[in-house]
């Protein structure tokens, strides 16, 4: 009698019953975890805000960061003009909620850049982007800006920020990518990120081309113009080109040079 209940009809509805009961409770867990995973995600990129404007202590609490990164106003900048823009521009009340990598994606929120202009290799440029601007007062402090662009394996993502006068780099970091680990990886190496630190962006006759440039062996005392070079990545000459681009393109007159400018001149 055993032998004759285990036939192939059988095998099939139990294992078929086993999967829905599995994909109910993936599914359930998704959804139940889904709210503390954008969570973590939110506080990631504020962490990762906060390293790059130096201002990332060892040790900070959630809520703790929650309270260091409130200071910073959340504004969205057109890139063309160099002029804040409301939310409901783009399609939100909170500029925190607006995604500007997925409006690249959009052809009204967006614009295709021409091979001979991409030099981050991002194909699509974001019409309108997500800025963070710190203020003692009037007195601007830092204003942290997202750069992204390719490196050797992947597209590197992560926030550059300036001191008050929106030239002096106070810090550099990248929060997303998949380049080789112990070479272009090394984008996360807090050590080399301290080299950008008091670099300048520009020089005093042009405002809209930067003048950072990575230098393979390294910058001593005795390098020219040092305050506008850095130290490549060690063994890693294209992630490094990746990098000096992605800076180029995005401190460029195609990225923020307009906004800055108006920031030195108070127009904004």
């Amino acid at each position: 009698m055993a032998k004759q209940k285990e036939t192939v009809s059988r095998t099939v509805m139990v294992a078929l019953a086993l999967c829905i009961v599995c994909s109910v409770v993936v599914s359930a867990a998704a959804v139940m975890l889904r709210p503390a995973q954008v969570t973590n995600q939110n506080l990631d990129i504020k962490s990762n805000i906060l390293s790059a404007a130096g201002m990332l202590k060892p040790g900070m609490s959630a809520d703790e960061i929650e309270t260091e990164f409130g200071r910073f106003e959340v504004r969205l900048v057109d890139l063309d003009s160099g002029e804040y823009v409301e939310p409901q521009v783009v399609g939100v009340k909170d500029p925190m909620k607006y995604d500007q990598y997925k409006a690249a994606s959009n052809p009204q929120l967006s614009k295709n850049i021409p091979a001979s202009e991409d030099k981050a290799g991002i194909k699509r440029r974001p019409n309108v982007v997500k800025i963070f601007v710190l203020r003692d007062g009037e007195k601007l402090q830092r204003v942290v800006l997202p750069v992204h662009g390719y490196g050797l394996w992947s597209t590197l993502y992560g926030f550059m920020s300036l001191e008050g006068d929106a030239n002096t780099i106070e810090g550099i970091g990248f929060y997303a990518h998949a380049e080789t680990p112990g070479l272009g990886g090394e984008v996360d190496n807090p050590r080399w990120k301290s080299l950008w630190t008091g670099k300048e962006l520009y020089d005093e006759d042009n405002k809209t081309e930067p003048k950072i440039v990575l230098v393979k062996g390294g910058v001593d005392a005795n390098t020219r113009d040092k305050e506008h070079k850095v130290d490549a990545l060690s063994g890693a000459t294209l992630t490094s080109r990746g990098v000096q681009q992605l800076v180029n393109y995005w401190m460029g007159d195609r990225g923020f040079a307009p906004y800055l400018e108006k920031l030195r001149q108070g127009e904004v």
